[in-house]
């Protein structure tokens, strides 16, 4: 009997057992089947005309491309790749950069929201997730075509206006296709460059063509403790860090902990996101002087970053508890670079608009994250010039000049390169990228060109309505900002706009303290920036002799070395004088300093501000 019930008892648990697996299979194979539905994809049949052509399947051109075929346009979504997703899904960045607004609210909403929520609404995402959500809002839209591994050839146009493309399919066969209006959400602006819009690369517009931002390898690392990153966390380690159910961040004293293998590269604090797999993704690891435009240069980048990734796995095994046995999962196909090119547009959005959280007639998206200006090398860990309340990016800023029938909608839309570092997020992208999609289906509409529709306030007035009405996070405000109506918030405006001075992420500045050398020395640097024909010689010789980075300046030794850097020698109690005559000193700075003293940092400011401001009238 005790037999029986034993045998009743194992079979009916095993039953259970084969009942729990057989469901959980089902549920697999199910959800496996919608993902493989929602990646799938055929080759289409391309015709010769469309409405609108956008090129780039990078997040920002999925959301051009949806925009405009919700808004009855007729859209070829060109990518060369064989998906979508770009820096996603290719450079394996699953960690948003997502802005609040005045009220505190995500700053960026409509088709970025529905994809955010496709990928569960969390600050961090699982890249296969991404990969389906991007497939399956431009197979939802009947009115967009998906041309995948297909290639701009060379632009048709007629005059200045963009009319056609050459393309190279999937299959190498080069087609020519027409379209009314385009798109270009590469990251590169390769198809505005193409069509001969104007641009400038790097930090070109304040002085610095060949500055470069340094990109990253992303670290995909398996067999990682979770628990142990809390405990290790939590106990401090490396400064310690915040960790939630699938990101964590912090560790900053990594910077100095770690030591490179290559002296081209830096580990900083990471950011992590844990996959469903179990698997990580980190952006931590900074490699320096890579030309964004060079493939032979991110190729060697790529290789640079991959050494280096063994090396910082290997730290990681021996002093990061929770990575004890972490091993390297893959390696991303391509680098997160940060900057190449900044296209010239109708409207080249300032870093004064972002400190000054400005608003525009013409808005057609809003910004909020910080303004991150990453390292150029391993002698500095970039900065935060400021982090506003919120701005607006005007729909002129997706117009470039001199080439008709074409926007931007990328991080190189017309954003001046400080701007950038706020604006060129992917979430401020996509709410960019679906104005520019609406934007094009109602330019049609109207048979009106961007340049004109740009000028047209009724036009720009329905835009704004149909974006609000579509989702999109926009209404017009009126903010206050830091130093606003002070005596010296021109200066303030000026020395921001050069990247000299930095609001951190309480935007503020040291106007009331005293001048000390090492601000003075980042203005003056400067100098060789606004007058190239100077050369670098005076400045060099004046940043010299300012070694004691905590020392105040008076009013005639700043004077004095302010005229030194632009090649005038004086004596100390004459250089007041002569930056008088030379209009480096007004009316209103005399008044404040009738006499020798410490000098405050905001009236420093104003000195560099006269200066710059005479150009070379001194």
């Amino acid at each position: 009997m005790k037999n029986k019930k034993l045998w009743i008892t194992t079979g009916f648990s095993l039953f259970i057992l084969v009942f729990i697996f057989v469901a959980t299979q089902l549920i697999q194979h199910k959800n496996n089947s919608q993902q493989n539905n929602s990646l799938s994809y055929q080759q289409p049949k391309l015709k010769k005309t469309y409405d609108v052509i956008v090129v780039g399947g990078e997040p920002e051109g999925v959301a051009a491309a949806v925009a405009a075929a919700r808004n009855g346009s007729k859209t070829l979504l060109i990518e060369k790749r064989d998906g979508l997703g770009g820096l996603f899904t290719y450079g394996m960045l699953n960690f948003l950069d997502i802005g609040k607004d005045m009220n505190n609210e995500p700053v960026n909403a409509g088709i970025f929201k529905e994809w955010h929520n496709l990928v569960g609404n969390q600050s961090a995402f699982d890249i296969k997730d991404a990969k389906a959500a991007f497939m399956k809002l431009v197979k939802n839209e009947p009115n967009l075509t998906l041309a995948l591994e297909t290639d701009v050839v060379s632009v048709i146009k007629d005059g200045n206006k963009l009319t056609g493309l050459k393309i190279k399919d999937y299959q190498n066969k080069e087609k020519e296709i027409h379209a009314q209006r385009f798109i270009d959400s590469t990251k590169d602006a390769d198809l505005a460059v193409m069509a001969g819009a104007p641009y400038f690369t790097g930090g070109e517009d304040i002085g610095f063509k060949n500055r470069k931002m340094s990109v990253t390898l992303m670290i995909h690392l398996k067999d990682v403790d979770w628990e142990g990153i809390k405990r290790a966390s939590k106990d401090g380690v490396f400064g310690g860090g915040t960790v939630y159910n699938n990101t964590a961040w912090g560790y900053s004293d990594l910077h100095t902990a770690y030591k490179p293998s290559n002296a081209q590269t830096r580990l900083r604090g990471l950011n992590i996101a844990k996959q469903k797999d179990g698997s990580v993704y980190i952006n931590a690891l900074q490699i320096f002087g890579v030309d964004g435009l060079n493939e032979e240069s991110k190729k060697e980048a790529l290789d640079i970053g991959k050494n280096e990734t063994k090396h910082i796995v290997k730290f990681l095994n021996e002093h990061f508890p929770g990575f004890e046995q972490a091993k390297i999962a893959s390696y991303p196909s391509e680098l997160y670079i940060r900057e190449t090119r900044h296209i010239k547009a109708e409207y080249q959005l300032p870093m004064s608009d972002l400190w000054e959280n400005r608003d525009h007639w013409d808005s057609i998206a809003l910004g909020g994250y910080p303004v991150d200006i990453q390292a150029t090398s391993t002698a500095d860990y970039g900065y935060v010039l400021a982090v506003p309340t919120q701005y607006a990016i005007p729909f002129r800023s997706l117009v470039p000049l001199e080439i008709d029938g074409l926007l931007i909608a990328s991080k190189a839309a017309g954003y001046d390169s400080l701007a950038a570092g706020s604006a060129r997020v992917v979430p401020t992208g996509m709410s960019v990228a679906q104005a520019a999609g609406v934007a094009s289906a109602m330019s049609i509409e109207h048979q009106i060109n961007f340049r004109e529709m740009s000028k047209d306030k009724s036009l720009i007035t329905t835009l704004q309505k149909k974006l609000k009405n579509q989702g999109a996070h926009l209404f017009h405000f009126e903010l206050d900002y830091p130093y606003q109506n002070e005596w010296y918030y021109p200066a303030i405006k000026k020395l921001l706009s050069l990247g000299v001075i930095k609001g951190g992420y309480e935007n503020k500045l040291p106007v009331d303290e005293p001048m000390i050398n090492d601000d003075f020395v980042r203005i003056i640097s400067a100098i060789e920036r606004v007058f190239p024909d100077k050369g670098v010689e005076n400045v060099n010789e004046v940043t010299s002799l300012l070694t004691d980075k905590d020392k105040t300046l008076t009013r005639d030794q700043a004077a004095q070395l302010i005229l030194k850097a632009i090649g005038i020698d004086c004596l100390e109690n004459e250089a007041w004088q002569k930056a008088k005559e030379l209009g480096i000193v007004d009316e209103t700075l005399n008044q404040r300093l009738p006499e020798n003293r410490e000098i405050l940092t905001s009236e420093g400011y104003q000195l560099f501000y006269l200066l710059f401001k005479q150009g070379k009238n001194y």
